[in-house]
């Protein structure tokens, strides 16, 4: 089953940064593989479209040509698995593509005759509904009675006029009669033939460039490598032989696709009663190619058939119901089984690049934007330097979950804010949530107000929607327990990146009921700009598994008295780079010696192993669990919170 676009080949990917941290744009385009030439890439797009244009002759046949080789391209594999040659399988592989185009171009010859010898026997019922719209009691006759009668007016002032002017000057209007010699047998040769030349050519050339390319396609590929690349054969060849496989692969299902949407079509309009139903069934095959507006032309003609065939309105009805069940069904369940979730592709990216390729190549562009626009976003997911085709045209988010998290509430958009929470927790629970987009939105945003690239103003704003959002999750109930999720962002090989293949962490037990009382657990933000939002995430997952947890501000460390008795545990709640180790290891002190005899969790959300915060705190020698994520702290309180083992007595 074919994927919906080739992603590019998996590297190993390293912390999260935003593009909004950047402060050299021109790096971040140039390393995007966008040149950076100011006007001279506008110059040189607008040169490129009319090279396009220009050779629109030569380039269509070769898109054709290309598209046609790609859908071969299984063919042909599959005759050479059943051991014919090569050069006979390709060659097959061509003949049986122009057996099927020339026997779908002599049906719809066939089918348009007949239909053109049936019009003359529909005008009678033509004529009926109209007679019954517009005559004299008709809904539309009054009113083109009405017009008719202004109409008539003022075509007797014109003649009055004109005869008033005659009689003046005295002479009688002279008729004039146009005659046209009779056509010779070059004119006759030259309208008949002519029409047929432009596309009998095309075919021909297109015949030629797919025999070729099946022919040499290893030389191409030789050479789209060196152009790629030589210097990593490897991975060229890979992102090169994967791409091709999954291009052929889509635009074989493609076309299989719509003619069966074709098939179901024809069937369709049979049981009907339409005339010519085969004709309109490979219409609508050929129109599914143009997307959005491609089903409403390929309704068109069969609406307006029924209209002329049925004395009724029954067979314009079913028509209309056969078009509305049959597209969205293909668009909305077929479609995605086959492809995936879709053809990689965003709307806006399909609609600009319908209406470019349609304004450029015509009726032809028309049918190859969608397949062409497939394969400029496989290239940019393959070459890296066109990697910006990918960003401009391709269906993946443009910013990463964190980038979308921090720019949304940089902007202050509280809706679009929670939107993004409510789709991510659709697929993770609360503490991924918050591990994985949350806590690295505001390291983000802690790493910029750090740097100074945030202003008091805009800080504000983004806690005012974090605490917003905070607001509206305090009472998110997970469907699973957090703990029981196996691929969460903490599960890290030796290194201390996450592995992919870790085996799920165990679920830890719940907590024993004396550490659900309130104040049980004390979250203790850290002096950074946004450790307290990071903090009340903290005691959100906290609560929500079981515990009593009580954030309190980074001055209460000042105020023994603001400082609640009884507490079993203590976690010090703070972002990577807003505290520096000075700070955290005074906050450590304070809160050991405060708290003697409960678990000290130091937490530092988004550090490495090697982070000169928890480097600075392991330096103090004091009993304390680090943790780097919420994950991490929930460990180290269901560790300290089990019931201890008892000893098997001896017998």
């Amino acid at each position: 089953m074919p994927d919906s676009v080739p992603s590019r080949p998996s590297r190993a990917q390293g912390p999260v940064r935003s593009s909004l941290s950047r402060t050299n744009l021109s790096a971040e385009v140039a390393a995007a593989g966008v040149p950076n030439g100011g006007p001279g890439v506008f110059y040189a797009g607008i040169a490129l479209v009319g090279v396009l244009y220009v050779t629109r002759e030569l380039l269509v046949p070769l898109a054709l040509a290309i598209l046609l080789a790609f859908v071969l391209a299984p063919v042909v594999r599959a005759f050479r698995k059943i051991g014919v040659p090569r050069v006979a399988s390709e060659m097959l592989g061509v003949i049986l593509a122009v057996a099927v185009i020339a026997g779908l171009g002599a049906l719809m010859g066939r089918q348009l005759a007949e239909l053109a010898t049936d019009l003359p026997f529909y005008q009678a019922t033509v004529t009926q509904k109209l007679t019954g719209l517009f005559g004299d009691h008709g809904p539309l006759g009054r009113a083109s009675e009405l017009l008719r009668s202004l109409g008539e007016g003022l075509s007797s002032k014109d003649s009055a006029a004109s005869s008033a002017a005659a009689a003046q000057s005295g002479l009688p209007p002279l008729p004039v009669e146009v005659r046209e010699p009779a056509p010779g047998l070059l004119v006759v040769m030259q309208r008949v033939v002519g029409p047929l030349l432009g596309p009998v050519a095309t075919t021909g050339i297109v015949i030629v460039f797919v025999v070729f390319l099946l022919l040499y396609r290893e030389d191409l590929r030789d050479r789209v490598i060196k152009l790629m690349g030589s210097r990593d054969l490897q991975r060229t060849t890979a992102a090169i032989n994967d791409a091709a496989s999954r291009l052929s692969r889509y635009f074989l299902a493609q076309t299989a696709m719509n003619a069966a949407f074709g098939l179901g079509i024809a069937a369709g309009l049979w049981a009907i009663g339409i005339p010519n139903p085969l004709l309109w069934g490979v219409i609508a095959g050929l129109m599914r190619f143009v997307p959005f507006i491609g089903g409403f032309i390929a309704a068109a003609f069969p609406v307006l058939l029924a209209i002329a065939v049925d004395p009724g309105w029954t067979m314009l009805i079913w028509v209309i119901i056969l078009f509305a069940v049959a597209e969205p069904l293909m668009a909305q369940a077929v479609e995605p089984m086959v492809y995936g979730h879709s053809t990689g592709l965003s709307p806006v990216a399909i609609l600009l690049a319908t209406a470019f390729w349609a304004w450029l190549w015509g009726p032809i562009g028309l049918l190859l934007a969608t397949p062409l626009t497939v394969g400029l976003v496989v290239l940019g997911r393959h070459v890296d330097r066109l990697e910006f085709l990918d960003v401009l045209l391709g269906d993946r988010a443009a910013l990463a979950p964190p980038e979308a998290f921090y720019q949304r509430a940089l902007a202050g958009d509280a809706d679009g804010l929670a939107e993004q929470a409510e789709l991510q927790l659709r697929g993770m629970p609360l503490l991924s949530y918050y591990d994985s987009v949350a806590l690295p939105g505001l390291s983000l945003a802690q790493e910029d107000a750090t740097r100074g690239a945030l202003n008091r103003a805009r800080l504000d704003v983004l806690r005012s929607r974090v605490d917003e959002l905070l607001d509206d999750l305090s009472e998110h109930e997970d469907v699973e327990p957090p703990a029981i999720e196996a691929d969460g962002p903490v599960q890290r090989e030796s290194d201390g990146e996450p592995g992919p293949d870790a085996p799920p962490p165990p679920a830890p037990p719940a907590p024993p009921p004396e550490w659900a009382n309130p104040g049980t657990v004390l979250c203790v933000a850290g002096r950074g700009r946004l450790d307290e939002q990071a903090t009340a995430m903290l005691a959100q997952v906290l609560t929500l598994a079981g515990y009593g947890a009580t954030t309190l501000p980074a001055e209460a460390l000042r105020n023994a008295a603001a400082v609640p008795e009884g507490a079993r545990a203590v976690v010090l709640s703070a972002l990577e780079g807003g505290s520096g180790a000075a700070s955290a290891r005074y906050a450590i002190r304070r809160l050991r010696r405060r708290f003697p005899n409960a678990l000290l969790v130091a937490g530092v959300w988004g550090a490495e192993r090697d982070s000169p915060v928890l480097a600075a705190l392991r330096e103090e020698g004091m009993r304390s669990c680090e943790a780097r994520s919420l994950r991490d702290a929930l460990a180290c309180l269901s560790a300290e919170a089990a019931p201890a083992e008892v000893p098997p007595t001896a017998a």
